[in-house]
């Protein structure tokens, strides 16, 4: 029995093939049996050229039907998916393929010379090219083979992707997936969410990504059902097909966008069974405004690249904002000390770790990495600071990376973010440390302003601070800007407004 991915969608597809798998914003529909047509046609030219299981494939595309085609190829050929980032640069890509040595990169149209030069440098022999429209050297050689590919075999510990890691701090580090990685965490996400027959989501995401590729795309699988796939989130479209769809699946940036539109009511979404958010914190404001306008509260859960997902608010019970919810079924999670690594009690905040058939095996040629980042009984220190409450409910407070420690006090910047939120006035706010000669680091917060705000200062906010934080919390210097600088998912880039800064206080 294979415990290859593929497989464990294919035994979920529907009876009938010729239902529908994606419609694309321009109308296309593709059915399951084209899926299965297509991927093994992909699958064999694969093949092919030389593709063995255990072998990486590259592929830094547009989001189109045909990307998911090839992700799936690659899992039936039993090979390690590589996606990346469409806004990654020359420099970016050669330093993955050169990292992963895959044996095919597969690119847009449009970068096919430059591929080829990164490929002929790390010595990969193959590139080949996969538009939006169906076009480039992928499916023009996949055309004449036969579709009918056996899948190739594969183990529950077989690696079925790599995904790279941000590298905000230091080189990107490859997550190795395995066949059961994605399998369990899909499975379980599928049973929680409560997907039922007749489901429809509403896909807006990138699929470079884990919420958008193992998430999402992942659980339509699962279900046998059919997604809307539009190439990235497009308010008119997005309110055009909300009567259409059942689930959405967005970051907090594609809520608050909705929000800004008088056309969200409740009658627009009315076909809604489940809105989910993810990536990024949401915070509490757009939860409650999201709820009094539809009707319907966001159901917020908690993953990284290395794990998948790890929480979720409950399907049925109180989503609370501002939380992530309960661990997974078959997720352990606990909160330690950094130092001693032992657990804490109820509210005390700590590191989260976690434990489970999601986690990853480990960090691509990086094995001592891979080892520092295990504790000896099996839990993988994610680096995110939480806290568990009294009724179970995990709460994310921050990066450890993030954490400011300000005259020897540590400062979580979460705390003074929820404060400034809260001001009337604010949209968002990011709070950084940046090195200090007297307190080693300083609290600075970056502050988006509602438009047409501009009575609100930086005076105003570090006395509401002051009234409420102790004086170490409190920010040194408050500035505003018109939009705070995000990754593709919509997290914030401390590090950017940390290096913008550092040097405020030097001299």
């Amino acid at each position: 029995m294979s415990d290859n991915l593929y497989d464990l969608f294919e035994s979920r597809f529907p009876a009938d093939l010729s239902s529908p798998f994606i419609e694309t914003g321009d109308g296309r529909i593709h059915s399951y049996a084209d899926l299965r047509e297509v991927s093994g046609r992909y699958a064999r030219l694969l093949t092919d050229l030389g593709v063995r299981k255990g072998d990486r494939v590259a592929v830094q595309v547009e989001k189109s039907p045909e990307a998911i085609f090839l992700y799936l190829a690659c899992v039936r050929a039993g090979a390690a998916y590589l996606p990346l980032n469409t806004a990654y640069t020359k420099a970016e890509v050669a330093y993955f393929v050169g990292d992963a040595e895959p044996t095919v990169v597969v690119c847009r149209p449009e970068s096919e010379a430059v591929a080829m030069e990164v490929a002929s440098k790390a010595g990969v022999a193959h590139v080949l090219t996969l538009g939006q429209a169906d076009d480039g050297s992928l499916p023009e050689r996949a055309r004449g083979l036969d579709g009918d590919y056996p899948t190739v075999p594969a183990t529950a510990d077989d690696l079925a992707a790599i995904l790279y890691t941000s590298g905000t701090t230091g080189r990107s580090k490859g997550a190795m997936m395995s066949h059961r990685n994605l399998g369990s965490n899909a499975l379980a996400l599928h049973r929680i969410w409560g997907w039922r027959a007749g489901d429809t989501l509403l896909h807006a995401l990138p699929i470079f990504h884990t919420h958008g590729l193992f998430v999402a795309t992942n659980c339509v699988l699962l279900n046998g059902s059919s997604m809307l796939f539009l190439p990235k989130f497009d308010l008119d479209q997005v309110v055009a097909l909300l009567p259409r769809a059942t689930v959405f699946m967005g970051v907090p940036t594609f809520y608050t966008r909705l929000l800004s539109d008088p056309r969200l009511t409740p009658d627009l979404c009315r076909t809604m069974r489940l809105f989910i958010s993810g990536s990024a914190p949401l915070l509490a404001d757009t939860h409650r405004e999201f709820q009094e306008r539809t009707g319907h509260p966001i159901l917020e859960r908690y993953g990284m690249t290395e794990t998948g997902m790890n929480t979720s608010n409950p399907l049925d019970g109180d989503r609370v904002p501002g939380t992530v919810g309960f661990p997974l079924p078959d997720v352990e999670l606990r909160v330690v000390d950094e130092k001693t690594g032992e657990p804490l009690g109820t509210d005390e905040i700590g590191i989260i770790e976690v434990k489970g058939p999601n986690v990853f095996g480990g960090y691509w040629r990086m094995p001592e990495k891979t080892k520092s980042e295990f504790r000896a009984d099996g839990f993988f220190i994610t680096g995110d600071v939480g806290k568990i409450d009294g009724r179970g409910y995990v709460h994310i407070v921050g990066r450890a990376k993030d954490l400011i420690i300000s005259g020897g006090f540590n400062v979580y910047p979460k705390e003074v973010e929820s404060v400034i939120d809260a001001i009337d006035g604010v949209v968002e706010s990011a709070v950084v440390g940046v090195p200090h000669p007297d307190f080693g680091e300083a609290v600075v917060a970056v502050v988006m302003r509602r438009p047409g705000r501009d009575d609100l200062t930086p005076e105003r906010v570090a006395a509401v601070c002051k009234e409420e934080l102790a004086n170490y919390k409190t920010p040194k210097r408050i500035f505003f800007i018109d939009e705070l600088p995000r990754n593709a998912m919509g997290k914030v880039q401390k590090n950017l407004l940390r290096d913008e800064h550092k040097g405020l206080f030097a001299g």
